[in-house]
């Protein structure tokens, strides 16, 4: 890089000594499995997503030399008659912000002088069209100027000055170079003299959450607590009476009721946060409300937030989560509808949900390490959110079906683009998921070949990690520290593995008595050379859902470690859904180098119901012949990456 050396997280006087936090990008480098996906992103995602942003005119909005585009999207038609007030054209910034946070982690992993310049030349762009007082919107700037801060309930202000702030942060830490931050500093520091429970300020918060997860990362990178307190006042104020949406919609003379979903639940505002209990209305929006509550809950020790998001942590896994850790049956609202109703084939399961399931999953790991969180935040990383991205780096998907009869395949780009940024800068910076540091403790919750440097108790330590995970469950970790130093280290025993084995220097550590809450926790004074060696049996198995999911009743999922895997036709033949997997048949995993990038299927015989011989009757008293079929699963991730077809991840069981 030509940057400076890059930036650490710094301290807010709100963080209580326990607290986890992730590692910034910059110091932790991987390799393996996903090694190749963060270069994938880094050699093609990040271009693409920077070409396809201008292709879609939106350098046009942003940049002041240059006449505004106008309405480039049609407002949407909100129920047939009357035009809405939202088009997606008003999220640009936000894809602009996720773009710019892509490329920052991209350029530390690789240099692109021809990237960074484009991207140096956005940031410019937006410091040239900030206002004096620190507004900055390129929509309300140049689109439809003089109505900033009239509906923060449908037009997504603060939501996209969230995503500009992350890409700030993430520009900063992978750069060195601080002009966007400053630019994003400004702003905040605006937003925090226009809201908050002061005399004078507005009460409101965004109708999309996501600028409290952004002001987190500020407070910790700047160490300024005034950014943090923001956060914590947008989370506080949610859902409190008067209703901030009600009386925002009477002063810009609208009917509070008239907007196109009629209830509060679908952006989550219809109750204060600490007394939700069920996961309701847009899975995105509920991700990251969830995601900047456990935020605050790690920053201030706060255990009423903590309570309601266990609450609604049980009341997703429980009753309304995919096996692929997709979330969000209904393209209607993008979200959630009734308990147990997960279809397959209509799965809106987006990916931005699985994201932002991520998201929450890793900030509730904040509060301390616990196996529920890490688990799931693994199933999402590996299945449904990942799926999201072709394994070249250039195609995307929005929706992630767990059934296909052919029809569904990854696209170029989107009227509403925010999926292909949002997987790219996730992936970009996985990284930052797989360690969680404190004050005298480093808690390990991904495993994979990786190398992460980091300070504690006054002492630099380097831990190198080496696997071939998830393909393979042995883990050999070795500790550097500058001089000796003691703190304990957690390394995660996953639910799904029936056996393991974890060894310090060559001795058997006693797993049992070491595990709280499904980390292995060994405190002692570590020295240079130590060695951690963890094996995790990664069995294959046999998953089946509760049985009130009505469209899984006698079908089979499977899965081999942590991840999920499906037939495709490209494998199997067409007509996917007259494969049977007998209960009995014998599960067999093979290593296969040269496919989908070198991935371990699974293979199984089983039948197949014959429609040959049927004739053209419709119906009829005797049931098809069967005959005898091998089956051959790849994991969820890889589909649609070969020959177009179908896909299914529920089988029957025969």
């Amino acid at each position: 890089m030509t940057a400076s050396q890059p930036a650490k997280e710094t301290g807010t006087s709100a963080r209580p000594k326990l607290a986890f936090r992730p590692l910034p990008v910059p110091q932790v480098d991987v390799r393996g499995f996903w090694g190749d996906r963060v270069d994938a992103v880094a050699a093609k995602t990040a271009g693409i997503l920077y070409d396809r942003c201008v292709e879609a005119r939106m350098l046009e909005q942003i940049d002041p030399d240059v006449p505004s585009p106008g309405v480039v999207i049609p407002f949407h038609v909100s129920d047939g008659f009357t035009a809405s007030t939202v088009t997606t054209q008003m999220f640009w910034d936000s894809d602009w912000g996720k773009t710019i946070e892509t490329a920052a982690y991209s350029l530390y992993r690789r240099r692109n002088p021809d990237l960074e310049k484009k991207i140096d030349a956005v940031i410019d762009m937006y410091g040239k069209l900030q206002q004096e007082d620190g507004y900055l919107s390129s929509w309300y700037q140049r689109i439809q100027p003089g109505l900033r801060w009239t509906n923060l309930r449908d037009c997504h202000e603060l939501y996209c000055a969230g995503h500009l702030i992350e890409g700030a942060v993430a520009y900063y830490q992978a750069t060195g170079k601080r002009k966007l931050l400053d630019i994003m500093s400004r702003y905040a520091d605006h937003i925090a003299d226009t809201f908050g429970p002061e005399p004078g300020k507005r009460k409101g918060y965004c109708g999309h959450e996501e600028i409290e997860l952004a002001l987190v990362r500020l407070a910790r990178v700047t160490g300024n607590d005034k950014y943090m307190k923001l956060a914590k006042y947008f989370i506080d104020q949610r859902g409190q009476q008067p209703h901030y949406f009600d009386e925002e919609a009477l002063a810009r003379g609208a009917d509070p009721k008239d907007f196109h979903f009629k209830t509060y639940e679908y952006n989550q505002s219809h109750k204060p946060v600490r007394e939700q209990d069920k996961v309701v209305g847009h899975a995105v929006r509920a991700m990251y409300l969830y995601s900047g509550m456990a935020d605050i809950a790690t920053e201030y020790g706060d255990d009423s937030l903590k309570v309601a998001l266990e609450r609604l942590w049980d009341d997703l896994t429980t009753k309304s989560l995919y096996v692929t850790g997709g979330l969000g049956p209904s393209a209607d609202n993008e979200g959630f509808t009734n308990d147990y109703d997960l279809p397959n084939e209509t799965a809106y399961a987006e990916t931005c949900a699985s994201v932002g399931l991520v998201f929450w999953a890793s900030r509730m790991l904040g509060m301390g390490p616990n196996r529920r969180y890490a688990d799931m935040m693994e199933r999402a990383f590996y299945n449904g959110s990942i799926s999201g991205l072709s394994l070249d780096g250039s195609l995307f998907f929005y929706e992630n079906p767990l059934e296909s009869r052919g029809g569904h395949h990854r696209w170029k780009w989107h009227r509403c683009p925010c999926c292909p940024p949002n997987i790219g800068r996730m992936v970009a910076s996985i990284g930052s998921y797989f360690y969680g540091l404190a004050d005298d403790a480093l808690a390990v919750h991904l495993y994979g070949d990786s190398s992460a440097r980091f300070e504690i108790a006054g002492r630099q330590v380097t831990l190198v990690q080496t696997s071939s995970y998830p393909w393979d469950g042995a883990i050999a970790i070795e500790i550097g520290p500058e001089a000796p130093v003691e703190f304990t280290l957690h390394l995660r025993i996953p639910a799904w593995c029936r056996k393991a084995a974890l060894r310090v220097n060559g001795k058997l550590v006693d797993l049992e008595a070491a595990t709280v809450d499904g980390y292995a926790a060994i405190r002692r004074e570590w020295r240079q050379g130590d060695k951690v060696e963890l094996d995790l049996e990664i069995s294959m198995a046999r998953l089946f859902a509760n049985p009130q999911v009505r469209q899984d009743i006698g079908r089979v999922a499977l899965a081999r470690g942590p991840l999920i895997y499906c037939v495709e036709e490209t494998d199997n033949g067409g007509g996917l859904h007259r494969i049977a997997l007998p209960r009995e048949a014998r599960l067999e995993a093979h290593k296969e180098p040269n496919l989908l990038g070198g991935v371990v299927t699974l293979s199984a015989i089983g039948s197949r119901a014959e429609a040959e011989d049927w004739g053209a009757d419709l119906y009829r008293p005797e049931p098809p012949a069967t005959r005898e079929t091998k089956l051959k699963a790849v994991p969820y991730f890889a589909w649609d990456n070969r020959d177009p077809g179908e896909m299914l991840v529920w089988l029957r069981e025969g």
